[in-house]
């Protein structure tokens, strides 16, 4: 496969392969609201609830992650579709080929699609496990903290935060809807991960907010409030403003696929870096 240098145009490599910026971040929104809208004409076709395959497209999301993950470490030659922005892609479009099949056969055979596109996943997914370093105790010890860690901000989150927001019905609405609960736990499993890796292991982040609040306040653990914030404003204006259940329930599917991908790639990414 090329390499991301070998032919893109100079204009290209600098504004999408060097790391994130305000530019190419704006772009990539862009490119996901057009995504996003073409998903919806699929889910509206079908008539299906997009809410229905967040457990399925999980493998999809884990696969993505370790694919990253591994080009990182030189497991992986760094191709145009093996890094970001094309590995999202490459997914996407696994995942949408994946789930309309998975409608076929339900359609043909009625065989659940829910199980047949997780099956899908999880056949992708086994063999890139292969590829893994076999770990020692140094990752363990690593996967355990942070499960840990991670634990430990979800009990303050949902736990504590609805003792002390008790008074804040539209809050507390919002964490006590199961489907919104997941998503936010996707999300603070992005910020553990980031956070443990740029404070213990000299990781550094690339994302354009998440450093413009590190600048300013001089710390990451800003990625919590920030994360906190940003995801329950998205749920609240979903769940107030979209009375269509199909755009509603798959936007909140993009912002858990959003939140679980990155949390993902870091975590993967750390993990195989200390075998």
């Amino acid at each position: 496969m090329p390499t991301v240098d070998s032919f893109l145009p100079e204009f290209i490599q600098a504004n999408f392969f060097s790391g994130y910026t305000v530019f190419n971040t704006v772009v990539y929104t862009l490119i996901l609201v057009v995504f996003v809208l073409a998903i919806i004409r699929i889910f509206k076709k079908i008539k299906i609830d997009p809410l229905s395959i967040i457990c399925s497209i999980i493998p999809f999301i884990i696969l993505g992650g370790l694919i990253r993950a591994l080009v990182d470490h030189g497991v992986f030659p760094k191709t145009v579709f093996l890094i970001t922005p094309g590995i999202y892609i490459l997914i996407g479009f696994l995942t949408i080929l994946s789930f309309l099949l998975s409608i076929e056969l339900f359609n043909r055979k009625n065989i659940d699609y829910r199980y047949t596109l997780f099956i899908i996943g999880m056949v992708l997914l086994i063999p890139t496990l292969f590829f893994i370093p076999c770990l020692s105790i140094k990752p363990m010890n690593y996967i355990l903290s942070t499960l840990v860690f991670v634990s430990l901000i979800v009990f303050l989150i949902f736990y504590i935060g609805e003792k002390l927001l008790k008074n804040y019905s539209p809050i507390v609405k919002l964490l006590s809807d199961k489907i919104n609960r997941i998503i936010i736990l996707a999300h603070l499993f992005d910020a553990s991960t980031t956070f443990i890796a740029v404070e213990c292991f000299n990781y550094y982040e690339q994302h354009v907010l998440p450093n413009a609040m590190n600048q300013l306040f001089g710390t990451y653990t800003t990625l919590f409030p920030m994360k906190v914030i940003v995801v329950l404003s998205a749920l609240y204006i979903i769940d107030q403003y979209f009375d269509d259940l199909t755009i509603k329930n798959l936007l909140k599917l993009t912002v858990f696929v959003l939140g679980l991908a990155p949390g993902m790639r870091n975590f993967l990414t750390l993990a195989i870096g200390m075998i």
